[in-house]
This record gives structure tokens, sequence and C-alpha cells, in this order.
């Protein structure tokens, strides 16, 4: 267990599917998408117009190779993992970042409702219709009740803290998954994500906790942070 800077817990489990092989390239540590994910977990205020503009672009022209990369199929071993071995509640899933469907696939097995969003017009378009509702959306402005999701699923996307505190239930859910941990380009640490709930929920009126939970598998990392009535 550690404990961050705001006093948020987060509780580790001993990894059940070591890494094998080689690691991955690190494409992370140095990618222009490191910085702007970073800089929004601190401070969803820093997402302006004109970065999502660059963001939305730099997808769309990445997504007609999106569906074969092999961080694709590591990010669903990294999924698999966590719905496994976490007690996640099965209503409704808002899918952020879901680009082509890598990770909707699992998230349809487990999950009663899934509902795929992406900022990405191109990504989305190649999501299979079968999978899910798709919804084009800028995850710094949900389009969504306060308090109506029963879970945020983000599969190597960034954390709007803030947007994730005011949708979910009381007892709903956030579910992080890093498909090569801290190579992956838009990455962060448990205990970084258990520091962004903590200090948005400190500034909510909506008030509560989040008990979070991390463990590995392979070379990824996840990550679930349970809301607390």
């Amino acid at each position: 267990m550690s404990r961050g800077r705001t006093g948020a817990e987060v509780h580790y489990l001993p990894a059940l599917l070591e890494a094998v092989g080689e690691p991955p390239e690190d494409i992370g540590s140095s990618h222009p998408m490191r910085k702007i994910t970073e800089d929004v977990a601190d401070d969803p205020r820093s997402w302006t117009p004109a970065i999502a503009k660059q963001v939305a672009g730099f997808f769309d022209e990445m997504a007609s190779g999106w569906a074969a990369s092999g961080n694709r199929a590591r990010g669903q071993v990294v999924l698999e993992d966590l719905l496994t071995r976490s007690e996640v509640p099965s209503g409704l899933v808002v899918e952020l970042g879901a680009g082509t469907g890598s990770g909707t696939v699992l998230l349809q097995q487990h999950f009663e409702h899934v509902l795929a969003g992406d900022l990405s017009a191109e990504m989305l378009k190649r999501l299979p219709e079968e999978l899910a509702s798709r919804l084009q959306l800028d995850s710094s402005a949900l389009p969504f009740a306060t308090g109506s999701v029963t879970a945020v699923a983000c599969v190597n996307m960034m954390l709007f803290a803030d947007e994730v505190v005011r949708v979910l239930t009381s007892d709903g859910v956030l579910i992080w998954v890093n498909s090569i941990g801290e190579r992956t380009p838009i990455y962060l640490s448990a205990d970084r994500i258990a520091q962004a709930l903590a200090a948005q929920v400190a500034d909510s009126e909506l008030g509560g906790s989040f008990e979070v939970t991390a463990s590995t598998a392979h070379w990824g990392t996840w990550v679930v942070a349970r809301r607390q009535r």
C-alpha cells in the first residue's frame, strides 16, 4: 500500500501474469502525449480547444493502422486480468478513448450496456457497429447527467478526473489500463490517479472518496478506483 501527497491510498495486488520476453519499446516517456496526459490529470483546465483539435487530428491520422498495432492486443490481456480479478459492477460502462474497439470487445462481455466514446471521428468509424453504441465526445465535458454512470473505462486514455468524479454513481468505478505500463505514451501511475481523483473529490460538492486497487499484467498496468458512499 502507498499513500500519495493528498492522502489517497493505493492497494497493490501481486501480479498473476508475469512479464515474459523482451520488454516492449519505450515509446512513452518522450512522447508529446505524455505531457498532455500529465497536465490534464493535474489540472483538467489545461485542456483547451486548441489541444483538443491537435489530439483529435493526431488520432484521426493514426486510425487506419490502429487496429493492427501490437499494443492493442497487449491492452486486451491487461483489461481481461482487471475484469477477472476485480469486483466491477455490470450496469452501464462508458468507454472513453475507445479507439477501434479492442477494449470494447471485452467490456461488452462483462457489462449490460456499453457506450464507446472517442474524440476521433476516424477511430469511431472503424469500431465495429455490433460492439456498442458509439458517440463522438470530448471527455473534458461528458454529455451525461451527474451520478448516472456505473463505470468509466479508460484504456490508454487521458484522465479528466473532474468529469469522472461528476458522472460516476455513488458506488461507481473507474477502470484504467495502460497496455505497456509506463512505456505507454498516455500513461499515469496508480498513485497519480488516486491523487487526481482525491483532489477533485475534495473540490466537489458530491463528497465521498475512492478506494484504489492496482496491479500489473505482463508488461501492462491496471487500476480500479471504486467510489465510496
